[in-house]
This record gives C-alpha cells, structure tokens and sequence, in this order.
C-alpha cells in the first residue's frame, strides 16, 4: 500500500525529504537547549562561591542558547511550509492519478464501484491521507528523536532518573496500541457510510424534479437523516475512544513529572545520584520533551489509523487495472464500417453464472442499415456495446472492418464508433462547446450541417444566443427530445465510420425520427447504421433487423421477412398497429363529441 502511494510523490520528493531533515535539527537544537540550560544554572550557582562567576562562560552560553533556539525556530517555520507544500502536491498527484486511472477503466472496472464511492475516494479519503502524510513528515520523524534523544541525555544525567521515563513510555505506547486496534474498524465502516451518505445526496440532486412532482420531499428527508446518522454514530464512536486516549495519555505524563519531581527532589536534597537541582530543571525538560514525543507519535497514530481505511481505498482504485489490455501491435486504421461477430457469448461478469448473450453470429456489411429490436433486457444495448469495446466477449470475436475490435488502438476504435445513448448526456456549456465533443476544431459551418442532418437546426435557431446558448448543467435548458438531437448532431461530428442508436430517438415524434433517419441516409450512406428501436418504425425500412430474444439471435431478415416468419417480431408489430389504431380512434371519437 504504501509502495503504491509514494508512486505519486514525484516531483514532492525534494521537499518531503527535506521536512524530515529540518526537523531532525529542530529536534536536535531541542534537545541541546536543556543541556546548555543546565551548564548557564551550574555557572549562575557559582555566584558567591569561591572563584566567583565566569562571566565569559556565563555569555558563551547564553548566545549558544539564542543560537540553538533561533535554529530550533527557522528549522521549525521551513520544515512546516514544505511539508504543506509537500502534502497538497502528493495530494494534487494522487487525485490526478486516480481520474487518470479511471478514465482507461472498460465499462466492467466501472460496475465494481458507485459514482458516490469514487467520488469520496477521490475527495475525503485523499484529504485524509494528506493531512496522515503530513503529520508523518513532520511529526513521526521528529516526535522519536525527542523522544529517543531526551532518553539518552537522561542516561547521561542520571540512568536511574531514565528508568522512570522508559516505564512511562511503554504505559503510553501499550494504551495507544489498544485506542488504534479499536478505533480501526469504526472508521473503516464509517468511510463506507460516507459513500452512501454522497449517494444519497448525488441521487437526490440528480432526481430534484421526479422528487418533486411525486411529492416524496419526507422520503428523501428520511433516507438523508439515515444516512447521516450512520455516519454520525461510526464517527462518535471512533471519536470516544480516541478522546479516551488523549486523557490518558495526560494522565501518564502529569504522574510521571510527579514522580520525577518527587525522586529528582529527594535526591537533590539527600545527595544521593548525580542530581542537583540545575540537573533537575533539565530532567524534567527532558522528562517533558520525552512525554510530548509520545503525544505527537499518539496525535500521528490517530490520522495514520483514520487515514489507513482511506488509503485501502484509494489502493484499490489505483491498482485497479483495466479488463480490456492494449493488443501489443495496435491497429490505428479502421478502413470500414463493417461488423462481424462470431459465436460470441458475453457475461458482464467473471463470477456471473447466466450470459446475456449467447451464440451471437451477425454480418453487417458497411454502410449497411441495420436494426435491433426486442423485449427489455434481451440483450439489446450488451450487442452494441461490444462493438466500441466498452466489454470484451468472454467467448468469440467481434471485428470491426474485418479486425478483431482487441486488436484495434481503443481511441482509435471509438473514433469512429459513435454511440448515441437512450440516457442522453450533456454538459454544461453551450450548444457549440458541447457539439464540438464530437469534433474540438469544427468550424460553424460543420455545425450547422450536423445540426441540419440530425433536425435540430430549427429550434437551436430559435433559442436566444442560437449556438451559445448555455444548456446548464445536464443540459436542464432544453427538452428531452432537444437533447436527443443534439446527441445526435454531436454523434454525427466525430464522422464515424459506425454510427449506433441506443433508442436515442425515443423522445422525438415519429415524423421527426423518419426526418433523421431520411437525413442520415442522403448524408452518411457509407456509414454503418446500427439501430435499437422499442417501436417497428424506427427500423422497419432498415436493411436487416435482428430480433434479439433472452440473449439469442431469435430471427433476422427484412421488415417483410420478419413479419411472414417471426413470431416475436410480428408480435411487437401487431400490437403497435392495434395501439396506433385504437389511438386513432379514440382522436375521432373525442373529434366527433366535442363536435
């Protein structure tokens, strides 16, 4: 785990090494300051003693003690702006990393995680394991070297005085050992109730106007206090036991200085031991330095065991790698749009026992205009996936211009493999900022004539700005059937080679679909149509239609051939005739009453 973190330090490695250095010399001037404390006391004790005071000595020590602490005090100040600028970097790094890793994931790395997971590893668990790598740095490097420093000075002074700081020592780590054992497991659950807390949050942000218009505001006020309640009570109880910890932590310390006061006294006063009192002022600075390191380490332990689940997490996505490998001579040419696939079978997941498509052989040649059709969850939209190598089949080859489609450059394939989605997405921006994700450097004009083709020219006109009218977020300033041709207009930009409807034309009037579809047929005869429709108009004129059924091939052949031989297809097909009848009839009947 820690091996693949500091993968991201990188260009922080100079300054991450040089906090620690900075604060072994603010340690060690620490640990100087008491001894040369001690040597100013035995001199000042000199007064009215036979020899009298030497003044020399007295000022020698007095400008080695302002020098030491003035080092002890820039030491200080550097080493904390390094280390802060060392942790938001190694921050900034992993944060990049992790989008960075994300964005080569295939469509089934994604299924292993929610949008609110990934989006609290890459926001809270991140900022954990900065401010843990921070407190490293700094802290765990300088904290035992009070710490192992102020004993040895200890030994020097009086080893029997170090007895009593080892005994305390080991109390203080046997009681921090314990709070961070227990408190581990709390925040480990607590950062998986930070998920469904932001997937509350994101889902009912997402939804606002479904929540609204069912009126179901006491619902998602109830899942909210839910969520936030978990979260509030894997916090508190992990927050207790480390409020334990710091009490007692204090409690070992002041009953240690005691006892060094009390001893340290005793032996001052009697005579026996090395000590004196100018030896006891730096006992129990010592005795304090020593204490504190054991605080700091403590204070360190409670980020490095809130931060540990974190980094698990983060771990996890970093080492996550892609089910889809690069070929290791990657074709960067697709020379046309033709798609075979050849016995093909698709599980979306090894451990997943039923494939969603089976024994799948289709020829589509290029330029070809085909059409799937079928029940929900036949297996419609799992097809075309394969095609763009969103998944890879567990079983077959699915080739795309006669090449194995694993064979392909992935930025390559997709280039020209456009996908228009049932679920349409925009993004903030404009219209032409968000066209142009089909083609950065399309000129105007390029957007107009796939506006045209995609029959969204006629209203992007009437909207005021035209082409740099802002669509707001998700695209919330124009409607669902807007949004689809828009989709479209953007899918056409990229000039693809294969062009794929995933019922993209759902939302749009059965005039305006014919228009598209009339339109890509002057337009973009040389490219492959791949059309998944719910109603038979969409693909009716298509050259070959393919009934998908449970994952199988279930029929294939022309809107005529289909109908004369397959039951399913003409199924679906009587039953949209008999309701756009009845529909029909109902108009002329509500015509005539209101006649």
């Amino acid at each position: 785990m820690i091996k693949t973190l500091l993968k991201s330090v990188r260009e922080y490695k100079t300054v991450s090494i040089l906090t620690p250095l900075l604060m072994i010399g603010e340690a060690g001037m620490e640990i100087i300051i008491p001894f040369l404390t001690k040597f100013l006391l035995e001199e000042i004790d000199n007064i009215g003693a036979p020899g009298g005071v030497n003044v020399n000595n007295i000022i020698l020590y007095s400008c080695l003690l302002v020098g030491a602490a003035a080092f002890a005090l820039v030491c200080g100040v550097i080493g904390a702006r390094l280390a802060s600028r060392a942790s938001a970097g190694f921050a900034h790094n992993l944060r990049e990393d992790m989008y960075n890793n994300l964005q080569t994931f295939s469509f089934a790395n994604i299924d292993n995680y929610s949008t609110s997971s990934l989006i609290t590893r890459i926001t809270t668990d991140v900022s954990n394991v900065q401010m843990a790598y921070q407190m490293c740095i700094r802290m765990l490097v300088r904290a035992p070297i009070l710490f192992v420093a102020a004993i040895i000075m200890t030994v020097l002074i009086e080893p029997s005085m170090a007895l009593i700081f080892v005994g305390a020592a080991a109390i203080l780590g046997v009681i921090v050992f314990v709070c961070m054992f227990k408190v581990m497991p709390y925040f480990r659950t607590m950062f998986k109730k930070y998920d469904k807390l932001n997937a509350v949050v994101q889902e009912d942000l997402t939804a606002i106007r479904v929540v609204k218009s069912y009126v179901r505001e006491e619902h998602e006020f109830k899942k909210m206090r839910e969520a936030t309640q978990d979260v509030y009570h894997y916090s508190v109880k992990a927050e207790g036991i480390l409020n334990f910890m710091m009490p007692a932590v204090q409690i070992v310390m002041y009953a240690t200085m005691i006892i060094i006061l009390l001893v340290g006294s005793d032996m001052a006063i009697n005579g026996w031991g090395k000590v004196n009192f100018s030896n006891l002022q730096a006992l129990i600075t010592y005795a304090t330095q020593i204490l504190m390191g054991v605080m700091m380490v403590a204070m360190c332990l409670n980020f490095v065991s809130m931060s540990k689940g974190s980094a698990d997490r983060i771990c996890e996505v970093l080492n996550e790698h892609t089910t889809l490998p690069k070929a290791a001579k990657p074709v960067s040419e697709i020379t046309d749009g033709s798609v075979d696939f050849d016995d093909v079978d698709f599980f979306y997941s090894q451990k997943a026992d039923v494939a969603v498509l089976k024994d799948i052989t289709v020829h589509i040649k290029s330029g070809e205009t085909v059409g799937i059709i079928g029940a929900t969850g036949s297996g419609k939209t799992s097809l075309v996936s394969l095609i763009p190598r969103l998944y890879d089949a567990a079983q077959g080859t699915v080739k795309v211009g006669g090449i194995d489609v694993k064979n392909y450059d992935l930025d390559a394939l997709r280039g020209k493999v456009a996908m228009v989605l049932q679920k349409n997405v925009l993004f903030s921006g404009t219209v032409a900022e968000n066209l142009r994700w089909g083609d950065e450097n399309a000129s105007d004009e390029d957007l107009r004539l796939a506006a045209r083709q995609a029959c969204a020219e006629e209203f992007i006109e009437n909207l005021p700005g035209k082409y740099e009218y802002d669509l707001g977020q998700g695209g919330v300033n124009v409607s669902g059937g807007q949004k689809q041709r828009l989709c479209i207009a953007r899918a056409l930009l990229k000039k693809p080679k294969i062009i794929i409807f995933d019922d993209s034309t759902s939302a749009v009037d059965t005039k305006t679909d014919a228009q598209i579809r009339a339109a890509l047929k002057q337009h973009a005869p040389e490219v492959t149509k791949i059309i998944i429709a719910q109603r038979i108009a969409s693909v009716e004129d298509a050259d070959k239609i393919i009934v998908l059924d449970d994952g199988r091939i279930n029929g294939m052949g022309t809107h005529g051939e289909l109908i004369k031989n397959n039951e399913i297809y003409k199924e679906i097909y009587e039953s949209q005739v008999k309701g756009n009848a009845e529909d029909d009839e109902n108009a002329v009947a509500g015509g005539e009453i209101n006649g």
